[in-house]
């Protein structure tokens, strides 16, 4: 392959980083916005959360054993195609204002995101010199990140209208017009989600008509391995107690960051008292601290001991949310912003100390440490319903936890002096 049709490869795969980066951040901005225009309680409003990560959960694994029968780029190709037709039916959604028809189209999205995600965090490394494998996944990790920080502020600029009514406003209103508002809130996504999803088609066109080489990367070793039965396989890892501590940490990470991002929002609207296109630009300037708390703590690891790292961060995030959840007034949401600044090494951190040493069952440990996403699914939902049953405040000791089974997972694995990095949520 020449050195052009290979650049074009790195530079569509580098894409799809940047793509599942905004819509895995436009959850934020979804989480309010639906809550408003279906009329739902907080507990309801986190299923949004809900069916984007148990679509990660499943879909993995599936995704790994269709890749290995049509190879990396099929798997791009049906990956982009899901995420367009389901960023496409959130027309149909909105013009019916129906909820689970929302949540229904945003699994077919997170679909096709997980066979992206399981295609090409490997294939950034394998495709052209491997002496620049590690600078071309954290090249792409920064477009990944890029789109993180953008996501919450273009999606709260086109999507959210910056009107919240309060129950009592809403019952005040003759059903007429209580309708008609409801309504136009509800049609704000079409358009943004067309234009996503005509934006995922024509990547699908170009990564359809450019040249990807043939890739080996499996040693005999491993492929011996691989053609071993998979629930045997699974059921000899699931005994590993290591990798299954992980998992759980992983689940408690992934968990705590969607709760932290989701009920964003709506904590800067209690506690401060700030609109929704304030607190979403606080919530984009928040997620680029998070990368570049990702990039400066991994200029830490050259000096200080990755784990030891991991036990600072978590004890300083048990604080932050400590403060989050007792203070009050504007500094406290600066505050919550800070967690997401020392929670940016923690998902490849830990990933990297759970897959320690399992030599030729790497691939499918990896897999496993992945379903530990499901976390986001669950979390979320028990903050929502603390939250109902008390305030947004309160609830945010629902990632506080998170942060405590994280120093002990750290804590666990404080003799690792060496982690090798990978890439991460």
């Amino acid at each position: 392959m020449s050195k052009d049709k290979s650049l074009a490869a790195v530079a569509l795969i580098t894409s799809l980083f940047f793509l599942w980066g905004f819509a895995l951040n436009l959850n934020p901005i979804l989480i309010p916005h639906l809550k408003k225009a279906c009329q739902l309680t907080d507990f309801q409003s986190s299923l949004i959360d809900s069916a984007s990560y148990v679509a990660y959960f499943l879909l993995p694994i599936p995704a790994a054993q269709f890749m290995k029968k049509y190879g990396y780029k099929g798997g791009i190709i049906l990956g982009l195609l899901l995420f367009s037709v389901g960023a496409m039916l959130f027309y149909p959604a909105a013009a019916v204002r129906n909820y689970a028809f929302f949540l229904g189209a945003l699994f077919v999205v997170f679909s096709g995101m997980a066979f992206l995600e399981t295609a090409a965090n490997p294939l950034i490394t394998l495709i052209g010199d491997p002496k620049s494998s590690t600078i071309r996944i954290n090249l792409a990790q920064t477009f990944n990140g890029m789109a993180a920080a953008f996501a919450p502020y273009i999606g709260g600029t086109f999507i959210l209208s910056g009107t919240v009514l309060t129950d009592a406003q809403e019952k005040a209103m003759p059903p007429a017009q209580l309708e008609a508002y409801l309504n136009h809130e509800a049609s704000s996504v079409q358009i943004p989600f067309v234009v996503i999803s005509i934006a995922v088609l024509l990547v699908a066109i170009l990564v359809w008509r450019t040249a990807f080489p043939v890739i080996k990367e499996e040693s005999p070793e491993v492929s011996a391995i691989e053609n071993k039965p998979l629930f045997g396989r699974i059921k000899n890892l699931i005994k590993n107690k290591h990798l299954m501590s992980g998992v759980l940490a992983e689940f408690f990470y992934v968990g705590g960051q969607a709760c932290v991002t989701s009920f964003f929002i709506r904590y800067s609207e209690h506690v401060a008292g700030f609109g929704e296109h304030r607190a979403a630009t606080l919530l984009s300037v928040a997620l680029l601290l998070f990368m570049l708390g990702r990039l400066s703590g991994t200029a830490l690891m050259l000096v200080f001991n990755p784990v030891k790292l991991l036990v600072t961060y978590s004890i300083i995030n048990i604080g932050l949310i400590a403060a989050a959840v007792t203070l009050h007034g504007a500094g406290v949401v600066y505050v919550l912003m800070a967690v997401l600044f020392f929670m940016s090494i923690m998902f490849p951190t830990i990933f990297s100390l759970s897959i320690k040493g399992l030599g030729p069952q790497t691939k499918l440990g990896s897999s496993l440490v992945i379903m530990g996403i499901v976390g986001g699914a669950v979390l979320p939902p028990i903050m929502g319903r603390i939250s109902d049953a008390t305030n947004i405040q309160i609830a945010y000791i629902v990632p506080g936890v998170s942060f405590v089974m994280i120093l002990w997972f750290a804590l666990r694995n404080l003799k690792v002096k060496k982690v090798e990095m990978v890439a991460g949520h």
